[in-house]
């Protein structure tokens, strides 16, 4: 069974929303809005690393080969955001938070 990085990847648009906004419910029209552009702007910034990579090393690529790469950056940016906001990784059903999270998120604003 493959994980899909990707997928994963797109959890962290909790985190960035509640970072930029504080917390606040689903349904909130600006955090459903920015939770929606962070989670394009993550899968992109994973699509184009693994796009400049496959390019770089091979100059042409298949679509497995470029699926194979996206979820290989997919899984090194999750761990560079759990190293980014300790406490806290992504995972196939969400985020999960030890208790150093509370300590990441304490300076975040209501």
């Amino acid at each position: 069974m493959s994980i899909d990085w990707v997928n994963r990847l797109g959890k962290w648009r909790t985190i960035f929303a509640g970072w930029q906004l504080g917390t606040r419910m689903k349904g909130d029209a600006e955090c459903d809005a920015v939770r929606d552009h962070r989670e394009a702007t993550l899968i992109m910034r994973a699509e184009l690393n693994a796009l400049a990579q496959l390019l770089v090393d091979r100059g042409v690529f298949t679509a497995q080969e470029f699926s194979d790469q996206l979820n290989i950056e997919a899984e090194r940016y999750c761990t560079t955001l759990s190293e980014r906001f300790p406490g806290i990784t992504a995972t196939d059903d969400g985020l999960t938070m030890t208790a150093k999270a509370a300590d990441t998120m304490r300076n975040w604003r209501p």
